[in-house]
């Protein structure tokens, strides 16, 4: 069940926003290819109540007005997704582990970082992500051994090629694979299950930062939801054996996927994540509630250190919550991954989670025209690149 219940003022905002969004891109001569995912009313915060000065009444939309994205939206959205991970990536990237950036600085791409990066360039987060999403284009199931099989395989491989800027934890995971002989798949596995058992600390933000492209994979089928949540879980548990870990993963993939089939607009389509929560055990859920009403409540800044899975999502989702709709509502793509890399410590991954759902919500139209030229890192990729690798994956 929901979290998110409209009042009917609020449904009749989304419904004609919706309506006028379709029938701009039936007739796109007099609006702007750039805009075509960002004609909605403005202020629905993601509790569903309207921030102050959002919304306004509206006449009833016309019902015979289906309230399903086109697939040239859910294209846009994709792309987005993968464009918006990288992005803040390389937005993230010169202030990781630096003095946190105040409200007034503004961050840029300059590059440096632990890499060191060429300005512009994406790290370890983004360059994990593709090696998934190539796995994925190829219509592998990202549920399945042979999928997992070829991203294991990947990550491995991505490894001897001299990957630099590894998460510690990952690392040790992938290094005692590679050391094995044999099935790529069960070496990762045991790794990650030993490294587990040895130190009792597998929960680190390593696979929540790569996990959005997951959802890409499950936008068709009556049990997508649920093939999505296996996925998240499994592909997290190559590096991170900690249940909290797949936790945050089934959150974030489950959000991306409803984020690009949402028919909804604003912070309304970013409801995916909360609602999730269901997916995930039993016992963990009323945790996970209030740790996603602490991020509510708190500002990015808050959720410091944020290594750990639990804060590196917290200040994702705050970030997210926390920035007010602009005029301009595609605009909110942009300051809200502003507002990930101000949360300090491991700005590059906070900053790629928040991205990748911003990204999936708000399309690649949303994205600065400014960043998508200067995006690209491994293995060759620009932002051309990752739009490419995403319609594939969707088809």
């Amino acid at each position: 069940m929901s979290d998110f219940v409209p009042t009917p003022e609020q449904q009749r905002i989304i419904d004609e926003a919706h309506r006028r969004r379709e029938e701009a891109l039936r007739n796109p001569s007099g609006r702007p290819a750039t805009q075509r995912d960002s004609g909605f009313a403005l202020g629905l915060t993601a509790d569903g109540h309207l921030q102050p000065g959002g919304g306004r009444p509206i006449a009833p939309p016309d019902p015979r007005t289906p309230l399903v994205p086109s697939q040239q939206i859910r294209a846009d959205r994709a792309a987005g997704a993968l464009i918006g991970a990288a992005c803040g990536d390389a937005l993230g990237v010169p202030y990781e582990f630096q003095p946190r950036l105040g409200d007034d600085q503004l961050p840029v791409m300059r590059g440096g970082g632990l890499g060191p990066y060429a300005p512009g360039e994406y790290s370890d987060d983004t360059q994990m992500q593709v090696i998934i999403a190539q796995v994925a284009a190829t219509g592998l199931a990202l549920d399945e051994d042979n999928a997992q099989r070829a991203i294991a395989e990947g990550f491995i491989g991505w490894v001897a090629s001299g990957a630099s800027d590894i998460g510690a934890q990952t690392r040790r995971v992938l290094y005692t694979a590679r050391m094995e002989r044999g099935d790529a798949l069960t070496a990762i596995r045991a790794a990650s299950r030993e490294l587990h058992q040895q130190t009792g600390l597998s929960a680190g933000n390593g696979s929540l930062m790569r996990t959005g492209v997951v959802g890409l994979g499950f936008l068709n089928g009556t049990d997508a939801v649920y093939r999505c949540r296996d996925a998240a879980r499994a592909i997290s548990s190559l590096t991170h054996y900690d249940a909290l870990a797949g936790d945050a993963c089934v959150l974030w993939s489950e959000g991306v996927r409803k984020a690009v089939l949402a028919s909804g607009p604003s912070l309304w389509r970013f409801g995916g994540v909360r609602d999730a929560v269901h997916l995930l055990p039993a016992e963990r859920q009323a945790q996970w509630r209030a740790w996603l009403d602490e991020a509510q409540e708190k500002p990015p800044h808050a959720f410091q250190p944020n290594g750990f899975v639990v804060p590196a999502l917290q200040a994702a989702w705050s970030a997210i919550y926390h920035t007010r709709i602009p005029d301009r509502p595609e605009d909110h793509f942009r300051l809200a991954l502003e507002a990930a890399v101000r949360a300090g410590d491991d700005t590059d991954t906070v900053a790629a989670i928040a991205g990748v759902l911003l990204g999936a919500a708000w399309g690649r139209a949303a994205i600065p025209a400014e960043w998508q030229r200067t995006v690209h890192g491994w293995p060759g990729l620009n932002a051309d690149g990752l739009a490419s690798l995403a319609t594939r994956i969707i088809g």
